[in-house]
């Protein structure tokens, strides 16, 4: 399992995503261009000495991100039709997160093979990208039997 973010505007969810990462031994993969450097003080407070532990790899453009990739991308989005509550994660899985100030582009809207939805009540707009990453990648490892021992 994977998770990648799609040229994330924000240092502190990227941050907190890497942490996230390292944490459950989950690699990251940046989808550049980034809104911010890589080596933003603010990306480096909110992932703390965790950066050390996480496995993050770069990619130049959507395009490079797409010849590296392996299994299946899965786009969280609030545009999406399925719930995640009905959704069975696979190990290789992908979880793409879109750019914090507008998602992602169709072309890559309609490259994933899933596209989910976190259930919340009718006047939610949505979550913050770093919970609603946590949140799913909680349910995939819980359905994969992928937490670390």
């Amino acid at each position: 399992m994977r998770i990648a973010l799609y040229q994330p505007d924000i240092p502190q969810n990227a941050g907190s995503l890497l942490r996230l990462g390292a944490c459950l031994g989950i690699p990251v993969d940046i989808i550049e261009p980034c809104g911010f450097l890589l080596d933003d003080k603010k990306l480096k407070r909110a992932g703390m000495d965790y950066l050390d532990l996480a496995e993050m790899t770069r990619h130049v453009s959507w395009q490079a991100f797409l010849a590296a990739r392996t299994g299946r991308l899965v786009l969280l989005s609030t545009k999406a039709e399925h719930s995640l509550a009905n959704f069975s994660f696979r190990p290789d899985d992908i979880l793409l997160l879109g750019r914090e100030s507008c998602g992602v582009p169709d072309e890559v809207h309609h490259t994933a093979e899933a596209r989910l939805r976190i259930p919340m009540k009718p006047d939610a707009r949505s979550l913050n990208l770093a919970m609603a990453a946590a949140l799913v990648v909680g349910e995939a490892l819980r359905q994969t039997d992928g937490f670390p021992a």
